[in-house]
């Protein structure tokens, strides 16, 4: 995934299923410039991780 893709994901309204090697992520921040996302792994609140997006799949 590219970083504007990733920053359309996280503006839409819609859910849109993203993984980072096939774990459920959901995205709370991209940096476009930098092509780095903060996302929450699962369920679990506390178990935020800052990726590259081109780690997250669609």
């Amino acid at each position: 995934m590219d970083a504007k893709r990733a920053k359309a994901i996280y503006d839409s309204k819609d859910t849109i299923a993203v993984t980072l090697e096939g774990d459920p992520v959901w995205i709370e921040n991209v940096d476009e410039a930098n092509g780095m996302a903060t996302v929450q792994v699962g369920s679990r609140p506390g178990n935020t991780q800052t990726v590259r997006v081109d780690r997250l799949e669609e």
